[in-house]
């Protein structure tokens, strides 16, 4: 059970809707949206087409999410555009990881600390951590430290830890691969464990789905890895490995796949908390953005962007539970 101070019960309750359901959006990309603006246009190339990009999701999507996550470096722009109803998150590592060294390494912003994100307008911090159940023990070790300090620094500061857990194994690259799919379930539900423990003060978990949903029994063409059955133990175990709040990230998969896999994890027994959601809302509006400019843009997220957002409050009103049952 989630013990809460005053003043992280109303963040949270700022974060989500009156149910206890997070439907967030988030647009904390740094790297990767860079590229996808600059393949549509040479003229978008650099800081101010990204900013400019995240302002727009934000104007037109805000208003029909209970939260936004930025990034400090280029969103702050955007948070200051919000609906004043929807709450910030604010992203506080690095973006990637430094390839050349082993571990996928964390790292945090240098010129940010907590407090001054808090200072920026920030309900909540959140931190991506990669990371593999299985990996080194002194790569895990450095990672357990480092999640200690981030949450230590959010207690300091009263403010909810939201920890986002991307889960890799360091023998295969190919996260999209059978083979990885086979191993998923246990590398989501160990770094679930993990984290859960007391020591990292986190608030709220962020988190992928336990298998692959292309290969699972019936949502695939192609091979499958998971039997329907089998595919439910899964999300039914993952549930059942945190007395925290969790909510499920989209990893860049379609909207309608999103949707409908939320529908089998409510199926499935899984009490989810609701959504961050990022690429699977947004990411299509990108290319009319790069290629034909702002208004372009904007007409995609006012019309597919809204549809998107709104269909998945629709499935998560259906499907998610609500935070208040898992805290004091």
């Amino acid at each position: 059970m989630l013990e809460l101070t005053k003043n992280k019960l109303e963040a949270l309750k700022r974060l989500s809707d009156e149910k206890g359901v997070f439907g967030a959006l988030a647009i904390d990309q740094r790297g990767s949206l860079k590229k996808m603006i600059a393949s549509g246009c040479a003229s978008h190339v650099g800081d101010e087409g990204i900013i400019r990009f995240k302002e727009l999701v934000s104007e037109e999507l805000t208003p029909f999410a209970t939260a936004i996550l930025l990034d400090p470096e280029y969103g702050l722009p955007a948070a200051k555009v919000r609906d004043k109803d929807s709450g910030l998150l604010v992203a506080y590592e690095k973006t990637g990881y430094d390839a050349s060294e082993v571990g996928r390494l964390p790292d945090l912003l240098p010129e940010w600390s907590v407090k001054r994100l808090k200072k920026a307008g920030a309900d909540a911090i959140k931190f991506l951590l990669y990371y593999d159940v299985d990996e080194d023990e002194i790569i895990n070790n450095y990672k357990h430290v480092y999640m200690e300090r981030v949450g230590s620094e959010c207690t300091a500061e009263d403010l909810p830890f939201f920890l986002e857990i991307v889960s890799y194994d360091a023998e295969n690259d190919d996260v999209k691969s059978k083979e990885f799919a086979k191993v998923k379930p246990h590398k989501v539900i160990g770094a679930m464990k993990e984290f859960s423990k007391s020591q990292y003060h986190v608030d709220v978990l962020k988190v992928e789905v336990p298998v692959d949903m292309n290969f699972v029994e019936g949502y695939t063409e192609g091979e499958t890895v998971y039997s329907k059955e089998e595919a439910a133990s899964f999300f039914k175990e993952q549930s059942e490995a945190t007395d925290l709040p969790f909510i499920f990230l989209s990893a860049g998969v379609s909207a309608k796949l999103f949707q409908e896999t939320l529908k089998f994890a409510k199926e499935s027994g899984s009490t989810f908390n609701g959504v961050l959601c990022g690429r699977a809302t947004w990411k299509d509006g990108v290319a009319p953005f790069a290629e034909n400019g702002e208004q372009a843009g904007r007409d995609w997220l006012k019309d597919t962007g809204i549809r998107n957002i709104e269909e998945l409050n629709v499935v998560l009103n259906e499907t998610a539970s609500s935070w208040f049952d898992k805290a004091n």
